[in-house]
Parts: C-alpha cells; sequence; structure tokens
C-alpha cells in the first residue's frame, strides 16, 4: 500500500514534470513570437522611414528647383520644411527606440518568469525527492519493527511449546509413577 502510495506521488510528480515544460515551451514560444513581432515592428519603422525618408528627399529636390526660381521668396518655407522633417525623423528615431527598449524589457520579463518556473519546479521536485526518501526511511523502519514483533512472537511461541512439553513431559512421569504405584499395591 506505502508503494502505491509512493508510485502515485511519484507519478503525479513526473505529470507535474511534464506540465512544468509545457509551460515552458509555451512561455518560450509567446517569447518568440513576441521577438518576431518586435522584428517586424521595427522593420515597418524602418520601411516607413525609409519611404518618408525618400519622399522628404523627393519633396527638398523640387523645393530646392522651385528656390532656384524663387530663391528669395521661397527661402523661408524650404527652412521651415527641413526642419520639419528633421523633427518627424528624429521623432520616428525616439519612437523605435522607445519600442525596442519596451520589447527588450518584456524579454527580461519573461526570461525571468521563466528562471522562476525552473527554480520553483526544481525546488518542488526537491521537496518530492526528500519526501519519497523519508517515505523509504520510513516504510524500511515500519517492516523493520514488523519483523522483530514476529519474531518475538516465535520466541514466545517456542518457550510455550518448550514450557507445554515439560509440563506434559513431567504430567506423564507422575502418571507413571502412580501407576507403577497402584501396580505395586
Amino acid at each position: 500500500m506505502h508503494e502505491k502510495i509512493i508510485n502515485d506521488e511519484l507519478h503525479d510528480a513526473q505529470l507535474e514534470g511534464i506540465r512544468l515544460r509545457e509551460t515552458l515551451d509555451a512561455l518560450r514560444a509567446e517569447l518568440e513570437s513576441q521577438q518576431f513581432e518586435k522584428d517586424r515592428g521595427i522593420q515597418q519603422v524602418h520601411a516607413d522611414s525609409a519611404s518618408e525618408f525618400q519622399q522628404l528627399k523627393n519633396t527638398a529636390t523640387s523645393l530646392r528647383d522651385e528656390l532656384e526660381s524663387l530663391r528669395f521668396e521661397k527661402d523661408a518655407a524650404v527652412q521651415k520644411a527641413v526642419h520639419q522633417s528633421a523633427d518627424e525623423i528624429q521623432q520616428l528615431k525616439n519612437t523605435a527606440t522607445s519600442l525596442r527598449d519596451e520589447l527588450e524589457s518584456l524579454r527580461f520579463e519573461k526570461d525571468a518568469a521563466v528562471q522562476k518556473a525552473v527554480h520553483q519546479s526544481a525546488d518542488e521536485i526537491q521537496q518530492l525527492k526528500n519526501t519519497a526518501t523519508s517515505l523509504r526511511d520510513e516504510l524500511e523502519s515500519l517492516r523493520f519493527e514488523y519483523e522483530a514483533r514476529l519474531q518475538q512472537k516465535h520466541t514466545i511461541k517456542v518457550d510455550e511449546h518448550s514450557h507445554l512439553q515439560e509440563t506434559i513431559t513431567r504430567l506423564r512421569e507422575e502418571l507413571e509413577t502412580k501407576h507403577r504405584g497402584a501396580k505395586k499395591l
């Protein structure tokens, strides 16, 4: 019966280990998915930035051509457009940096959660091993006590048997002595 309990607990521990491995796999898949989304977002930002930069470059070229004809009148407008595009590019760079930092933070949090789960799993496995060892020791102790009691009962029975044999022999001898004495009379 104790072996069944130990086997059940061992089986439960193995199932828990499997569930923890499945959780780890799911967390790893989620982390990879987030990494993919981050990379895709960065690529999209770069593509948008490059497209916008090309558009701004084309606009600047167009403005430069127009400036050549209206140089003095449009100088202020060109300076304003260049300044705005620089601000937009800087904003896009800041946004990309912010997104990258946030993704790194998420990855760090996920790594920490995985490490925590692995540590908890290792602790629980060690506790289960300790429990199994303790139960095994207790079972051995109980078996030893049981065998000692059996041996003690056997010794008592052997002693009782010897005592009864001696009593039977003594009574037989007394009976024979009385029987001989009665024959002589």
